[in-house]
């Protein structure tokens, strides 16, 4: 157990020590009250499934300040993941904050903006059906990336930050030891360094801001090799008897995961050159989305049967469960590759007045091949996680507190899909 500081501090000790896995008698304990049979084999076998959790509690004063009490169960931030689709929230935060740096009034995330190329591999982008302008937006990227964890909105806030602007910011806020080093398309790593030309443009087509071609020529460090597994398949279908090779790939600790949402949500608990320069409209823009429900959103129109309320939603996810508990929401974001799924979230119950944050990790990968798209996500990850999601949610509600959040904050206005003839959108790149 550790407070809030203690918890900061961790984040730039783990980035140069080889730590061994942080483990609180309190989640051992909590842990061996749920007898399901999958969520005790994973607990049980924590190296086999490379599983990292953190519980957040969080304890109001009668001024409703909130205080954040870290519990791990082996939580070591230099033992690899892959953090898949998880760095989709840095790079929102950083597209917007990239946005209120160009201080034009005439740029904000509503404003419709064009992909051209400039560098081998690199793709246009000038129209998007599913926003409703017929443009992209950095705001619709960013719904894209939170509603469904759309793969091309990533690759496309990728661009306009850039390689070099996305990791010295990371690394100037204290994420050390987190990497971003590609888009979500095949390309090379030279590739990757080069991000293409954006142009904001008027609604007439006219140009606001233009931002050239960029080239990021800093080195990254790859001392500390990540190498998974014993086999995997090429693109060509071609089997490598050898571990698949992660060193170079995005990197992007759990502890600075929930950091990042965690600053994003309370902001003045976390150090101010922590924080993302956001304003007050960026930080409810960020919240509706991080919480609000596919079937709930006009624009883009995902099919509401197939992205569930809880599609996204982890740790209230099981084959059973598609909708959340009544009065609840989940401002979180996850990522899913190669085996590992990913949650870091923060859960608000308006109904009990209960709230915490919950993330963690877990490999399912029972024939060690990577590639093959032969993982056990529905019958191990999805029940686990959904069990320690009901673990820490029916602890919460029985936890005795002095003071009862007021999460009013956290009440947002959601849209209410409506009737129209569009068709809705399946079987979404994510």
């Amino acid at each position: 157990m550790n407070n809030v500081i203690g918890f900061l501090a961790a984040c730039f000790i783990t980035t140069t020590v080889y730590a061994q896995p942080r483990t609180d008698t309190f989640l051992t304990d909590l842990f061996s009250s749920n007898q399901h049979p999958v969520f005790q084999e994973v607990i049980h076998h924590p190296e086999t499934y490379r599983l990292q959790i953190i519980y957040t509690r969080i304890d109001r004063d009668k001024r409703n300040v909130p205080t954040f009490t870290h519990y791990y169960f082996h939580v070591d931030s230099t033992d690899y993941f892959n953090p898949a689709s998880t760095v989709k929230l840095p790079l929102a935060l950083l597209s917007l904050e990239k946005l209120n740096g160009l201080k034009k009034p005439d740029v904000t995330k509503f404003t419709a903006m064009q992909f051209d190329s400039a560098f081998r591999g690199q793709t246009k982008e000038w129209h998007d059906n599913t926003s409703e302008t017929g443009f992209p937006s950095i705001a619709h990227f960013i719904k894209k990336a939170f509603l469904v964890s759309d793969n091309d909105a990533y690759s496309r806030m990728y661009e306009f930050v850039g390689q070099q602007t996305t990791n010295r910011s990371l690394h100037a806020k204290g994420y050390a030891d987190t990497r971003i080093t590609h888009r979500f398309v095949r390309m090379t790593p030279e590739e990757n360094r080069h991000t293409n030309p954006v142009r904001f443009i008027r609604p007439d087509g006219t140009l606001i801001y233009g931002q050239p071609a960029a080239y990021n020529p800093d080195a990254f460090d790859f001392r500390r090799t990540a190498k998974i597994g014993k086999g995997y398949l090429t693109a060509s279908d071609s089997l490598v008897n050898e571990p698949f090779d992660f060193t170079t790939r995005n990197k992007y600790p759990l502890e600075a995961f929930q950091q990042t949402l965690q600053s994003v949500l309370f902001p003045l608990s976390v150090p101010a050159r922590q924080r993302f320069n956001l304003t007050e409209n960026d930080y409810a823009f960020v919240r509706q989305y991080l919480s609000q429900f596919p079937g709930e959103t006009n624009y883009p129109k995902y099919d509401a049967e197939q992205y569930y309320d809880s599609y996204v939603k982890f740790f209230f996810r099981d084959s059973l469960h598609r909708t959340l508990p009544e009065g609840v929401r989940v401002f979180n974001k996850v990522g899913w590759a190669y085996g590992f799924m990913t949650d870091a979230s923060y859960v608000a119950d308006f109904k009990n007045r209960v709230e915490y944050m919950l993330s963690a990790t877990i490999y399912v990968n029972r024939d060690e091949i990577l590639n093959d798209n032969n993982y056990e996500y529905d019958s191990v990850a999805h029940p686990f996680l959904y069990q320690l999601g009901q673990t820490i949610y029916q602890y919460e509600l029985k936890r005795p507190r002095k003071y009862r959040p007021d999460l009013k904050a956290f009440q947002l206005p959601y849209e209410k899909r409506r009737n129209d003839s569009r068709a809705v959108i399946k079987d979404v790149d994510n």
